[in-house]
Formats: structure tokens, sequence, C-alpha cells
């Protein structure tokens, strides 16, 4: 079954992805719209710049800026849009995608990553969208395996390190007096 999966050919499958992804980016009107404009189909559109601004990661031009604008502004979007929900699942999902970015930032800082890693651009980048996706929660995984272990001892208290967090910060609300 060489070059098949499902009975649909490679060329099958790349179109069948090609017509998914065309079909969620007809979501967003200002790509319809730049689509009537230049006759140029969206998704190709989408799918072009994703090539260059991958192509720029690889071989380092501007990296560290594109690198960052996936890592900030991406992400920070979604926090907002955290912020004016009522739920606290996604709250929680982009707070843990935050601190573990932090320690990132930090630890890259702190053994000059860029230095002594060759492609290290492109490694954070797949690394940092593996972390922002919610279909992959990468974030929670490296928050679990790696950063709650090590600090969850100064968090302990009331069950979970989050719940111990938000009890500490109600309580600490609760005892300052109004004014102050």
């Amino acid at each position: 079954m060489s070059g098949q999966q499902g009975g649909a050919s490679y060329p099958e499958q790349i179109q069948h992805q090609i017509s998914q992804l065309d079909k969620e980016l007809s979501k967003y009107p200002a790509l319809n719209n730049l689509e009537k404009q230049t006759s140029v189909p969206k998704v190709y559109a989408i799918l072009g710049l994703a090539a260059i601004y991958l192509f720029l990661i690889i071989f380092n031009l501007g990296s560290a800026f594109l690198v960052n604008v996936a890592g900030f502004i991406i992400p920070g979007y979604y926090s907002l849009e955290a912020l004016f929900t009522s739920g606290k699942a996604d709250d929680t999902q982009w707070l843990t995608y935050w601190v573990v970015y932090a320690f990132l930032t930090v630890f890259e800082s702190a053994i000059s990553a860029t230095y002594w890693f060759p492609f290290y651009y492109t490694f954070k980048f797949v690394l940092v969208l593996w972390m922002a996706l919610p279909q992959t929660a990468g974030a929670q995984v490296i928050f679990r395996s790696l950063i709650q272990p090590v600090f969850a001892r100064f968090f302990t208290g009331s069950g979970s390190t989050s719940s111990g967090l938000r009890s500490r910060a109600d309580r600490a609300t609760a005892e300052k007096p109004h004014g102050q």
C-alpha cells in the first residue's frame, strides 16, 4: 500500500487538506475580499506567505523578530480573547503558555542558545507553535513534565498549583483594607 493511505493517493490527500484549509479560511471576510480583488485563491496566498515566513526563519533572515511575532502576537491575541470570556479553561491554557514561554526565554538567554545551536530559531518556531496551538497543548505538556515537578513544593497548600495560587490571591485581596 505504498503511497496510499485509506485508498486515497497523496495528491488526493493534499487536495483534500487544501480544500479543508480553504473552507476554514472562508470564515474570514478580509481574505475573501482579498481573493476577489487579486484573483489569487486565498488558500494559495496563505500557503505562499507561510512558506516565505518559514524560509526566512530557516535561513535566519529576521528570524528573532519573526519567531517573536509567532510567540507574542498570536498568543497575545488569544490571551486577550480569553480574558473577555467567562470560561476558565482558556485562561488556564494561556496562563500556562506564558509561564512556559517565560521560562524558555530566560533559559535561552542564560545559555546563549542562538550561539550554540544551529537553526535555533527554526526549532524555537516549531516549539512555539507546538506550545501555543490548542490542538497540541504543548505548553501544558512542558509545564506538567518540567516546571510543575520542580516548583510545586513552593505552591502546595490547597491541592493543585492553580487553586493554591488563586486562594492565596483571594485571601490577600480580602485582607487588604479598601482605599489602599
